[in-house]
C-alpha cells in the first residue's frame, strides 16, 4: 500500500469513527491527515518527476556513449595508420658474424652504422642501395 492509499484509509477511518472536527482533537487530527494528503500528493509528483529525470539521463547517456565509440574508432584508425608508418620504415638484415636477423629503421642509418645486437659486430651497408629500395617501397606505396 502506497502513501496515497494509507492517507486515505486514515481519512476514511477518521470519517468513519465520526471525528468530530469542532473539538480541540478533532481539528488537530484532521489538520494532521490533510498534510499527510498534500505531502502524498508532492511525493507522487516528485516520483513522476525522477522518472523523467531517469529518462532523460538514460537519453544523455546513450548518446555520450555513441560520441565515445565514434571518437574510440577515430583513435584505434590513427593508431593503426601509425603502426603502418613504422612498419614501412623497418629493414632487415642478416649478422655476417652470429647469423642472426637484425632489425632498424632509417634513424639507425642517420647515425652512420649499424651494430648487431646478439654479437657487436658493425655491419657496414652500402647507402646508395638502401636509398634505391625506399625510393623503390615508395613508389610501391603509390
Amino acid at each position: 500500500m502506497g502513501i496515497s492509499e494509507k492517507v486515505a484509509y486514515l481519512k476514511g477511518l477518521a470519517e468513519g469513527l465520526t471525528l468530530d472536527t469542532e473539538s480541540k482533537e478533532g481539528k488537530l487530527i484532521a489538520a494532521i491527515i490533510d498534510v499527510l494528503d498534500d505531502m502524498a500528493e508532492e511525493i507522487a509528483d516528485m516520483q513522476d518527476e525522477m522518472v523523467d529525470i531517469e529518462d532523460g539521463l538514460d537519453a544523455v547517456s546513450d548518446d555520450l556513449s555513441d560520441v565515445e565509440e565514434t571518437l574510440y574508432e577515430m583513435e584505434d584508425e590513427d593508431e593503426w595508420d601509425d603502426d603502418e608508418d613504422e612498419e614501412e620504415d623497418c629493414f632487415m638484415t642478416t649478422c655476417p658474424e652470429c647469423e642472426e636477423e637484425v632489425y632498424f629503421d632509417e634513424s639507425v642509418l642517420e647515425d652512420g652504422e649499424v651494430v648487431c645486437p646478439n654479437c657487436g659486430t658493425k655491419l657496414e651497408f652500402d647507402l646508395s642501395d638502401l636509398a634505391n629500395a625506399l625510393n623503390d617501397a615508395d613508389e610501391d606505396e603509390e
